[in-house]
């Protein structure tokens, strides 16, 4: 089976399993679990945006967090000025996709460096979290929205059917809405990818300078991937807060940023479904560690579980040592050299019946 073929069937397999998991999870599952496979379904979104933006764009942004927060707290705002969420979803979208550009624009056409990119993006974040982190007074609001500063927003009124504000979203439909959001992401990135866009960044992540003496301009390219990735967190962003019915400024926070990086690696770069892996996996593993802490801190293990943020960084540290190119590409690498193992143990077989036979 040739390269193409499996890549239609990977494509395939993913539809169906996608499929299957939307529809039948919220039959055999509790509302709990229902509840908590959503913001998996959210946070792999955000992830995917930053696959696409490091992973395939080669651009190193620390500040993925800064346009998920911002499309959250546009969401919130807006949601409660307007009563009907057509138009918060839609600024939510395009308001974090505007300042991605113009932060782009500043950067890319700025001649910035890669590390700085890095810098630069994670102080922007550090500055919202600041910035919405002082707006604690009942001055600080915008139309009939307050935005609590450090208390965050809460009760954020849900997404709606489009024209019907009276047809709120319930918790089963933003199941179906933030999973069927991920496919649609998926697939939507896997098209832009396969299309000239982008296999032009591939080609400008690989060599930008050869790539700009064939006559591209990396600038134009990186900078409406940075945008497509803004765009992508912040819609991101809606659904987070639509799912809490809240939102903070810990959402700008360090440990926000960092822990988007650490999906896309463990995942694996250069991949789509490496981060969806590494995002649910990782926060599967954090909800397992902080949900499962034994009573009693008389025994060792007690004491073990009582670090859970510490367990979980040894885990990861030795998951990114030991396989350093991500999960799926490793499993991608071990299945071709199991194909070329099997073909060649065939081909010897056969060699081996025809010179029996002579």
């Amino acid at each position: 089976m040739n390269g193409r073929a499996l890549n239609f069937l990977g494509l395939g397999l993913v539809a169906v399993i996608g499929i299957a998991f939307m529809i039948l999870t919220p039959r055999f599952a509790d509302l709990d679990m229902v509840l908590e496979l959503t913001v998996y379904m959210v946070m792999a979104i955000l992830a995917l945006s930053l696959a696409l933006v490091w992973g395939y764009g080669g651009i190193l942004c620390f500040g993925q967090s800064a346009f998920f927060g911002l499309g959250a707290y546009t969401y919130a705002i807006a949601m409660f000025n307007f009563g009907e969420s057509t138009v918060p979803l839609l600024l939510a979208i395009a308001l974090p996709a505007a300042f991605a550009a113009l932060l782009g624009y500043f950067m890319f056409y700025g001649r910035i460096s890669d590390v700085y990119l890095g810098v630069i993006t994670l102080t922007v974040t550090l500055i919202l979290f600041n910035l919405v982190n002082s707006t604690a007074g009942p001055e600080f609001h915008i139309g009939t929205a307050r935005l609590g500063g450090f208390n965050g927003i809460p009760g954020i009124p849900p997404l709606n059917i489009p024209g019907d504000r009276t047809a709120a979203i319930d918790l089963e439909g933003m199941f179906y809405l933030a999973t069927g959001s991920l496919l649609v992401t998926y697939f939507g990135l896997r098209l832009l990818l396969a299309s000239r866009f982008g296999r032009i960044i591939v080609g400008i992540r690989e060599n930008e300078r050869r790539a700009e003496l064939l006559g591209y301009d990396p600038r134009a390219y990186k900078l409406a991937t940075f945008t497509i990735g803004g765009a992508l967190a912040g819609f991101a962003g809606c659904l987070f807060a639509n799912w809490g019915n809240f939102v903070s400024p810990t959402i700008f926070g360090l440990a926000q940023s960092a822990q988007i990086i650490i999906w896309v690696i463990v995942g694996g770069r250069g991949t789509l479904i490496g981060p969806i892996v590494g995002c649910i996996g990782i926060q599967w593993l954090s909800t397992a560690l902080g949900a499962n802490q034994p009573s009693g801190g008389s025994d060792w293990w007690a004491k073990i579980f009582a670090n859970a943020p510490l367990v979980l960084g040894t885990i990861l540290i030795a998951f990114v040592l030991l396989v350093p190119k991500g999960l799926v590409p490793t499993l991608a690498d071990w299945g071709q050299s199991l194909l070329r193992f099997r073909g060649r143990r065939i081909a010897e077989r056969e060699r081996f019946e025809a010179n029996a036979a002579e």
